[in-house]
């Protein structure tokens, strides 16, 4: 079974405790998938309950009476019975529970139920995953475990990792696109890099679609919801030779403005965004498979629309009263000129928006050698950003921003494993990636007194990486197993031709400013593996994990805030206990870390040689960060699944000078600046942080099916670097009632976001005159309806 899930990029359920020590029956040959699995469970009382074409669930042809049933522990398909959920974290497919790293799986059935529609949404499923929208604008950041920062500018790449089919997106605003047609998503929690192309300190994403199948499957569904909102998905899969298949999905999203001026009354949020990927698979025999892939991304939709925290007074002496105290999210405000409209290109009429275009491809070649395994990954992806925002909220023109920018990646991974049959397992890997990020941003700060000018920021960037790694493994015992990985990173980052000019309402410009920036630093992980029993799995690592070093890329006055931050490193210590309790029907996931942190890169101050006081991103020298997470899954009756999980963690700063302030010499004319070190002090992350989904598969009477199903996320208090200030802890809830034929393929289901209709503040920003705050949309419902064959 496990030999047809690799080779058909399936994956399977079934009640593993029903079959034990039973052997499938050889098939060889040239089948289809549907073949092949009656081949296999032929006379072993499985039977097919639900085949959707990337994911099959297998039963027994009578359902056990709970007391003596084999158990549907976390991972439970749609069915109620126990499966083992196949993962390819360690570049192999095995038990989600056999991998030795803190893992968050989240299925693709539940990709819809938990309303996860871009990788940003992923925060209210996995543990001590954070996901900010940098100033509510399409420039997510993501945290693991405390580690990541803050930066609306595009050209830093973040310290996770995210990667669709093992291709990675390094900039945080190439990962806005919508998730759609998934098997499953990855979450690795902890540093990264001895298995991976790309390096990281704080984790990877990793989002797997569903591949070509070998039998025809196609679906569609689609969703209406609050404020006009609809949603389309649909895809076809199916051979189109014996040796070749093809996937062809595809995602729509219109309309659902949530939002209106406070103001005018005109509203603000409506969605106008499709996707498009299309898969080749193509087995020239039996030990080659040949993967290509492309997919386009437009997105023309609104952007989103901040509230003032604190009352505001613009520069005419209109005040306008905060919208934080009146608890409505759905107030904002905006404003535009005629200078800065026809900077853009756009009607002075326009409203916040989204310009974004994406596209890109790559091929994935594997060969099975018999010793060994080739695999080489090619990849190239585009992403061009055109987004209006205003940061200001209101119809002043004091922080209008306006970004421009394209991106281009090209990377190439090769990595050759062993057989994984025996016991010594190794593999080496070579990666080396080409990016170029060009434009920058416009800013309207012509109705505030201190400024009154539009200035333009400028750059171009280039980046050059090339890496070695390998990763071996070793069984110590038979159930003791000890393995150790090396990288060696070579990286050349310049920024070029950077230069903050005025544009309006004159033009003054300025020289352009050049830095560069080289790394070449390692990384390594060591860790014990021991198999208590099948069912108790322990493991201890400890890890080194290094991310690039870059610029500040803000509107710049002085060239000293050009000077490049510099990598951060970070050492792991992490413990686990991974365990399946009842006959599967109780997980429980148990992890443990601590990281010593150096040279943390965070949003800081300096003084330059003129006295003045500039923002930049700085390194703290040294740092730690410890925690501890628990995931647990329940199955007590058939059907019924309950998966809960929770973090906790805590930083302090070691040692950080922190700019206090500086003073000129009169005689002189230097300037000296104080430090003070902020050693000892808290890092103010997010300290607990809470996840749980239930869902209950209930067959009636009539022979109709019905699937409750409710989710909720809790996020404790974060500091708000830009404002100062605490953003306050909330709760979201999501809930699903779906109903079909037991038998088919046909679901309905009534949806509800928000479901208690909580306030809640994503960010929390002072820039330039205003104190704004960005918030979530208020209780919204629908109802999806969707067909499979």
């Amino acid at each position: 079974m496990t030999n047809f899930s690799r080779q058909a990029h399936v994956q399977i359920f079934f009640p593993a405790a029903s079959i034990v020590n039973r052997r499938a029956p050889a098939v060889k040959g040239h089948f289809g998938n549907r073949q092949v699995l009656a081949k296999l469970i032929a006379g072993s009382g499985l039977v097919v309950r639900q085949d959707d074409g990337k994911t099959i669930v297998l039963g027994m042809t009578e359902v056990p009476k709970p007391k003596s049933e084999p158990g549907a522990g976390a991972a439970v398909g749609n069915s109620g019975e126990s499966g083992d959920i196949i993962v390819t974290a360690q570049h192999r497919r095995e038990r989600e529970q056999d991998v030795p790293i803190a893992l968050t799986v989240i299925r693709g059935d539940q990709i819809e139920s938990r309303n996860i529609n871009t990788a940003s949404d992923l925060e209210n499923s996995v543990p001590s995953l954070e996901v900010d929208q940098q100033f509510g604008s399409g420039q997510p950041q993501y945290r693991l475990r405390g580690v990541g920062g803050e930066d609306y500018a595009a050209n830093n790449t973040n310290t996770v990792g995210i990667y669709v089919d093992g291709v990675a997106y390094p900039y945080g605003v190439m990962t806005q696109g919508a998730i759609y047609d998934v098997e499953r998503i990855e979450v690795l929690r902890g540093p990264q890099g001895t298995l991976y192309g790309r390096n990281s300190t704080g984790g990877a994403i990793n989002i797997i679609s569903a591949r070509p199948t070998r039998d025809f499957h196609a679906g569609v569904d689609a969703s209406f919801g609050q404020y006009n909102a609809f949603n389309l998905n649909g895809f076809v899969s199916g051979p189109l030779s014996s040796t070749v298949a093809a996937r062809v999905a595809f995602t729509t999203d219109q309309g659902g403005a949530w939002q209106y001026n406070r103001d005018t009354g005109e509203a603000l949020g409506n969605k106008n965004q499709e996707s498009v990927r299309v898969s080749l698979q193509w087995r020239p025999d039996s030990v080659t498979t040949v993967d290509l892939v492309g997919d386009y991304m437009r997105n023309k939709s609104d952007g989103s629309g901040l509230q003032l925290l604190s009352d505001f007074k613009d520069a005419s002496g209109r005040s306008y009263p905060n919208d934080f105290q009146t608890g409505n999210p759905r107030l904002t405000g905006w404003g535009l000129d005629k200078p800065f409209a026809n900077l853009m290109g756009v009607p002075v009429t326009a409203n916040p928006f989204r310009n974004n275009e994406a596209y890109g491809g790559h091929v994935e070649l594997n060969r099975d050698f018999g010793w060994a395994t080739l695999t080489g990954i090619g990849a190239y992806r585009h992403f061009t950003r055109r987004e209006f925002n205003d940061f200001d909220a209101t119809a002043s023109n004091e922080a209008g921003t306006y970004f421009f920018n394209g991106i281009d990646v090209g990377s190439q991974e090769l990595r050759l494993a062993s057989r994984q049959n025996q016991p010594t397992r190794w593999m080496l890997g070579l990666y080396h990636d080409d990016e170029s990020i060009d434009g920058g941003f416009l800013s309207d700060f012509s109705d505030y007194a201190k400024i009154g000018r539009i200035l333009q920021t400028t750059y171009k960037q280039r980046v050059h990486t090339s890496a070695v790694f390998a990763n071996a493994e070793q069984n110590i015992t038979p159930k003791l197993v000890l393995s150790g990985g090396l990288r060696f990173e070579h990286e050349t980052r310049a920024l070029n031709d950077f230069k903050t000019i005025t544009v309006w309402p004159t033009i003054i410009d300025k020289a352009a400013i050049s830095r560069s920036l080289e790394m070449n630093e390692w990384s390594g992980r060591a860790a014990l593996d021991w198999s208590v029993t099948r069912d108790v799995h322990a493991y201890a690592s400890v890890s080194r994990g290094v991310k690039s070093g870059g610029f500040t890329t803000y509107n710049n006055s002085v060239p000293d805030q050009l000077n490049p931050y510099k990598p951060e490193k970070l050492i792991a210590y992490e413990g686990g206990l991974k365990t399946d309790w009842l006959d599967h029907r109780l997980r429980v996931n148990l992890a443990g870390f601590y990281y010593d942190y150096r040279d943390y890169q965070l949003q800081g101050v300096f003084y330059a040689e003129d006295g003045s006081r500039n923002g930049r991103i700085v390194n703290a020298e040294k740092s730690h960060l410890y925690g501890a997470e628990a995931e647990i899954g329940f199955s007590p009756i058939h059907g019924l699944e309950i998966n809960q999980s929770v973090a906790w963690k805590r930083g302090k700063f070691d040692v950080y000078l922190q700019p206090d302030k500086s003073f000129t010499d009169p005689v002189t004319g230097v300037v000296t600046t104080t430090y003070t070190n902020a050693g000892g002090t808290r890092i103010k992350i997010p300290s607990i942080d809470y996840k749980a989904q239930v869902h209950w598969l209930l067959r009636l009477r009539n022979d109709w099916q019905i699937d409750p199903e409710f989710n909720v996320n809790y996020r404790g208090a974060r500091w708000s670097t830009s404002d100062l200030s605490t953003i306050p802890a909330f709760w979201l809830a999501n809930a699903n009632f779906s109903i079909m034929p037991a038998h088919s393929q046909v679901k309905v289901t009534l949806w509800v976001h928000n479901l208690f209709d909580a306030y809640v503040q994503e960010t929390r920003n002072s820039f330039i005159s205003a104190r704004t705050v960005s918030v979530d949309p208020p209780r919204t419902y629908g109802v999806r309806a969707g067909i499979k064959f």
